[in-house]
């Protein structure tokens, strides 16, 4: 069992309050991370050192890989599916907080304002773009640092953080949270098209893990997601597809149109020419191969 299964138990959009830190630290390694839909108030900045796999924020699905630095707002929907297939693991370092954590006004003060802007991003998360090398450092320090210097290590993070270069991770709606009830079954939805996207997922298919009928599921979907079903599953296929062609260049783009659940090289082409504003061809020539 990896760490953070045991740390959050069977309660999928809640963390345990720390009563004696104001910062709550927390490092999650095994062979995967915890894989339900989980949302919680606390804001949280987390540095992958090891493993890979889909991740859903909000109403978007992207990857994730070691070395990156991921910030998810405060009641933001998400789950981290790992990719067990290489046998590799999984290795997190986060830091979870409020902007309430040090008072009600801390954020507000003239000489912290700036760091607003982070706050605004982390509503829809963000993946960092630059500066990883130093964020890596101060997250990894904040794990030996004694309070004064954690506190202090902490804002310089916020400040590194926030000056980065970056890249939205969603286009959530952050006012629409997830009650546990809606959370268990988007959470079953979402684990359940995760591990059959290769195969044919109808829409009666995906209602029936919903428990309810396609008609009512379509509408339910859309207004938690702002898109439709096959939307999102189209997203997470040509995510997929980016993944194997940056790591298994054997593999024909015909062969990884099949293996991401694709009945034709046509119908590939155009959804992924339709999200990423390129064919799979031209996007495939302008990345660097990524060795596994």
């Amino acid at each position: 069992m990896n760490s953070i299964t045991a740390f959050m138990k069977v309660l999928p959009f809640t963390i345990p309050k720390s009563k004696k830190d104001t910062l709550l630290l927390q490092e999650d390694k095994g062979a995967s991370f915890y894989a339900l839909l989980h949302q919680h108030k606390e804001l949280q900045i987390s540095y992958i050192k090891e493993g890979e796999g889909a991740l859903i924020v909000g109403d978007t699905v992207t990857f994730y890989k070691a070395g990156d630095i991921l910030v998810l707002g405060g009641n933001l929907p998400h789950v981290f599916k790992s990719d067990t297939s290489k046998g590799a693991s999984s290795h997190m370092r986060t830091v979870f907080f409020t902007e309430n954590s040090f008072g009600a006004d801390f954020f507000k003060v003239e000489e912290l304002k700036s760091l607003q802007s982070f706050f605004r991003k982390a509503a829809n998360g963000f993946r960092v773009l630059s500066k990883n090398t130093k964020i890596k450092t101060q997250l990894e320090a904040l794990f030996t640092a004694s309070k004064l210097d954690r506190f202090i290590l902490f804002l310089q993070l916020l400040k590194e953080v926030n000056t980065a270069t970056y890249e939205s991770l969603s286009l959530f709606v952050s006012e629409k949270k997830y009650n546990d009830i809606e959370g268990q079954r988007m959470s079953a939805v979402f684990e359940y098209t995760m591990n059959h996207f290769q195969k044919e997922i109808t829409l009666s298919d995906i209602a029936a893990e919903a428990a309810m009928t396609k008609n009512a599921f379509c509408r339910y979907f859309k207004k938690r997601t702002n898109k439709t079903y096959v939307t999102f599953l189209n997203e997470l296929r040509i995510e997929e597809s980016c993944k194997l062609m940056l790591s298994n260049k054997d593999f024909s783009i015909a062969e990884i149109a099949e293996l991401c659940g694709f009945q034709n090289i046509s119908n590939f082409n155009r959804i992924f020419k339709s999200q990423k504003g390129k064919t799979p061809r031209a996007f495939r020539k302008g990345q660097v191969f990524i060795k596994n």
